[in-house]
This record gives C-alpha cells, sequence and structure tokens, in this order.
C-alpha cells in the first residue's frame, strides 16, 4: 500500500516546522502542547534541512548540559534523514525505521517540499490485520499438523498391536 492511501495519511494536520535559527525551547513548548514526537527544520521553500526529535533533546541538549533557552535547533537537528514520497511503499518504509532506528519521516512532495510528517506508529497500524492473519493461520497450521502427527501415531500404534496379535 501507498502512504498516499493510508487514512493515516490524508487526516494528519499539517507538520509542525521551524526555522533552524529558533530556540529549541520555543520546540519544546510547541511539541509538549500538542503531544508531538518531532518538529520538521524547514527552510523558506519549505523544504526540510532537518529534523529534531525527543531523541535530539536528550542525546544533544540535555546530556551536553545545554541551555534550550539559548541553543538554536541547528545546534542539535539532526541533517542526515531519509524522506519519502507519497507513493512509496509503507512495508519498505516500516522495515527501514525498524532497522535503522528511527520513528519519524518527511514525506516530500517532487520538488522536494514537506507533505507530512509520518510516525513508525503510523505504519505500523497498517501492518496489524496482516499480522493477525498471518498468526490465525499459522496457529491453524500447528493445531492441523499436530493433529496430522497423532493421527499417524495412533494408526501406528494400532497397526502394530494387530501385527502383535494376529500376525
Amino acid at each position: 500500500m501507498k502512504i498516499k492511501d493510508r487514512p493515516e495519511f490524508k487526516s494528519k494536520e499539517q507538520p509542525f516546522t521551524m526555522l533552524k535559527d529558533q530556540l529549541v525551547s520555543e520546540a519544546i513548548r510547541f511539541m509538549s502542547e500538542r503531544n508531538f514526537g518531532s518538529v520538521a527544520i524547514v527552510d523558506k521553500d519549505f523544504k526540510v534541512e532537518g529534523i529534531v526529535t525527543e531523541r535530539d533533546f536528550m542525546r544533544r541538549l540535555l546530556d551536553k548540559g545545554l541551555d534550550p533557552k539559548k541553543t538554536k535547533l541547528v545546534d542539535i537537528m539532526s541533517t542526515e534523514i531519509k524522506s519519502a514520497q507519497e507513493d512509496d511503499d509503507i512495508v519498505d518504509w516500516l522495515r527501514m525505521m525498524s532497522n535503522e532506528r528511527f520513528r519519524h519521516v518527511p514525506v516530500v512532495d517532487k520538488d522536494g517540499k514537506l507533505l507530512k510528517m509520518m510516525s513508525q506508529g503510523d505504519f505500523v497500524s497498517y501492518t496489524w490485520p496482516s499480522l493477525i492473519s498471518t498468526l490465525t493461520e499459522k496457529t491453524k497450521e500447528s493445531i492441523l499438523g499436530g493433529y496430522q502427527i497423532s493421527l499417524i501415531v495412533f494408526a501406528l500404534l494400532v497397526y502394530a498391536l494387530i501385527i502383535h496379535y494376529f500376525g
């Protein structure tokens, strides 16, 4: 399934964006108020320059003893980010996000302008029905498979008794 086909993509608010010269304290305040896990750092043309996440606050701000009221976002933002396209496959991105340990991906248009910010949770919700179906099938196979083995063992025992008493 394509990212743009998910209800989460269509219903998501516009992504929270800031400029790299803004203060970290502003991002913290807004993210806390809105319960957002990340902020996209964009330029004047709305192209993604970086991302700041809760993890960045921990590792690049608090762990280094920096003051959020004096530190700019450019000083703590992640700049090596991956950006998705709205026609990309959800499962491909979920796999990549899981393997490479990141939880937020900006979705951009052909010109690199930010459309939405998707989280790993948005993609995981897509996989639940498939996962439940797979588990159901595997459970049926294991139960039926065990039944067939029991039937074969029982048949061999009956055969051995017949041979023993009548053979």
